[in-house]
């Protein structure tokens, strides 16, 4: 017996460029508002509201890519449900005044509600707030408290990604350009890691987008990137004790190395604004590290350390204590329906068998969107998480699960826009 047959136990739709008249700051969100995932919340976005000016999105910050019961490494924190709402202005504005350094704590949000955060990780070199610890280095190729999807909670719970989030897009398809996977909070889009070689022709080249920061040339750390020479009291650890990358300030940001400007972005056209925006874009690279040569984020990853755009305090998204804005205006709930549907948000054709399954079973997922990134684990009856499965869409998936008790489980597919769970029995 195989699942064709068997409708998926849950699926949700999601958001695409429905209502065409309506920018995609309103309708790029992945919605849900019945798929239940990690500590029992709500996956994704819950709700999104518009006026004239502003757009609310209400999320428990519980991407659907958090295995049920994930228990994340080296961390002794773990995702907590938020209660969210954030407030984004439908038409950005380039900065004019100072530029506004993007903060600790979130960011801006991935197009399924999860927080992003700058490169830090909120500690410096003997407190002294000169050497800033870079996030990447210490809590994931040290410490590795990162998830396979490259994020992790904070001790408040809140779940974030300081990078290129690895189960939103697929970082390693070259071929096609990356989607729009989420929203700063000075409101300008966020774009995965490849772009088009022109950017005023979106039928140019395709090509990874490459930052215009490096590693600095340096043999110690007595100086900051602008030039400026520390006192002897504000020196960095030597570079025997922690490598070159592990701090904010081993990078110098060069005009015209790569494709992006200082914050991360540039002026460019896509299909979401063909007649162009301002846009930020995930930086990565092939590198070789401790984990294997592989795709990986590169710095600044996101966004730089200032915004583009003007960031708004009294909008409530940003600071300590923000995040709980409260509508205080009429608004348009933004409803989705099987019509706002995109192709690739249909659900996906899955075939499971033998099932009941003995000592192995064969999974097969065909029907994905380009480039599209799975997560697909095993959890018994009561959701509890058992372990995640390596797969290839579009052919042939074989595993062995000589080490399951007979019984009932669930074959859980999460993809960047949908939840699918598919039931799988084990009987000897």
């Amino acid at each position: 017996m195989t699942l064709r047959s068997l409708l998926p136990l849950s699926w949700l739709f999601v958001s695409g460029q429905a209502y065409s008249q309506l920018p995609p700051i309103i309708t790029a969100w992945t919605q849900n508002t019945t798929e239940t995932g990690f500590a029992g919340a709500l996956t994704n976005i819950q709700e999104v509201n518009y006026s004239d000016t502003y757009v609310y999105i209400k999320t428990e910050d519980i991407p659907s890519w958090i295995p049920i019961l994930y228990d994340w490494p080296n961390n002794p924190w773990f995702a907590v449900p938020m209660n969210y709402q954030f407030r984004f202005r439908r038409i950005p504005m380039p900065n004019k005044g100072p530029e506004t350094k993007t903060g600790y704590g979130h960011i801006g949000l991935w197009k399924n509600g999860c927080s992003i955060y700058n490169p830090k990780d909120a500690k410096s070199y003997n407190d002294d707030l000169v050497w800033f610890q870079n996030a990447w280095y210490w809590e994931h190729l040290l410490g590795e408290t990162f998830d396979d999807c490259l994020g992790h909670p904070n001790g408040s719970g809140e779940y974030h990604t300081h990078v290129s989030p690895e189960c939103l897009y697929d970082m390693e398809d070259s071929t096609h350009v990356s989607p729009l996977i989420g929203f700063a909070f000075d409101h300008y889009p966020i774009y995965g890691g490849y772009g088009h070689a022109d950017p005023l022709d979106t039928t140019s080249a395709i090509v990874r987008m490459k930052s215009s920061y490096r590693l600095r040339n340096i043999t110690d750390r007595t100086t900051l990137p602008d030039g400026t020479l520390l006192t002897p009291d504000l020196y960095g650890p030597t570079l025997d004790s922690v490598p070159l990358g592990g701090y904010m300030e081993d990078f110098e940001f060069i005009e015209g190395l790569g494709d992006l400007d200082q914050h991360n972005g540039r002026f460019c056209k896509t299909t979401d604004y063909p007649d162009g925006i301002y846009a930020y874009f995930t930086t990565i690279d092939w590198v070789d590290d401790i984990f294997g040569y592989q795709i990986n984020p590169v710095f600044p990853y996101v966004l730089g350390t200032t915004y583009y755009g003007e960031v708004y305090p009294a909008d409530g998204n940003t600071g300590p204590g923000s995040g709980f804005v409260v509508i205080d205006e009429p608004v348009t709930l933004y409803q989705l329906t099987t019509s706002n549907l995109q192709p690739e948000d249909q659900p996906l054709d899955v075939r499971i068998y033998p099932n009941p399954a003995s000592g192995r079973f064969n999974l097969q997922i065909d029907g994905a969107g380009p480039g599209e990134k799975f997560i697909v684990s095993i959890t018994d009856i009561n959701g509890s998480f058992i372990r995640q499965l390596q797969i290839t869409p579009e052919r042939l998936n074989t595993y062995n699960v000589d080490d399951l008790a007979n019984g009932l489980y669930a074959i859980r597919i999460a993809t960047s826009t949908q939840v699918q769970s598919y039931r799988l029995v084990i009987a000897r």
